[in-house]
């Protein structure tokens, strides 16, 4: 947990950079890389606590076992699903916003029973702790591409 607060601080410093653009390395910009990790994390704890323990169906998924083996999400391998792709008209101030839910779900994780899941649409069923890890891997896997982008407008 204390991972995810860190790289929550971290997606946080990284808003003033929110415009800058390199079609080179992504074809969406720092400020898309933060909305989009902060709408994974927000609507995935959501669906967390939404979930019922006994709907949960665990299968071997080789995808899951090789990213979290890992610990790295390839890059340009996968397209967000809709509702977690950022809509253009995002600002400062809806960054920010989204931040604060963000650290407020992260605060409800820990009230959230490790029998809950998430079902991610590659992985499968994620169990909290598992999703968890899968929330450190993604936000990683943006804040690395957002670093790239800023050292590049330099």
């Amino acid at each position: 947990m204390e991972k995810l607060k860190k790289l929550i601080q971290d997606l946080e410093s990284k808003i003033p950079n929110q415009e800058i653009l390199n079609p080179a390395i992504s074809k969406s910009s720092v400020g898309w890389h933060i909305e989009h990790t902060l709408l994974t994390m927000n609507l995935v704890i959501e669906a967390l606590q939404k979930s019922n323990p006994e709907k949960y169906k665990r299968t071997f998924n080789f995808n899951r076992i090789l990213v979290f083996t890992l610990n790295k999400i390839p890059r340009g391998r996968a397209k967000a699903p809709k509702v977690v792709q950022p809509k253009v008209d995002f600002n400062t101030e809806t960054l920010k916003s989204h931040l604060e839910k963000g650290k407020t779900k992260l605060a409800e994780l820990n009230t959230i029973s490790g029998k809950n899941y998430f079902e991610h649409p590659y992985f499968g069923h994620l169990r909290v702790k598992p999703t968890i890890k899968f929330l450190e891997i993604h936000t990683n896997h943006h804040l690395q591409i957002i670093t790239d982008i800023i050292k590049s407008n330099r």
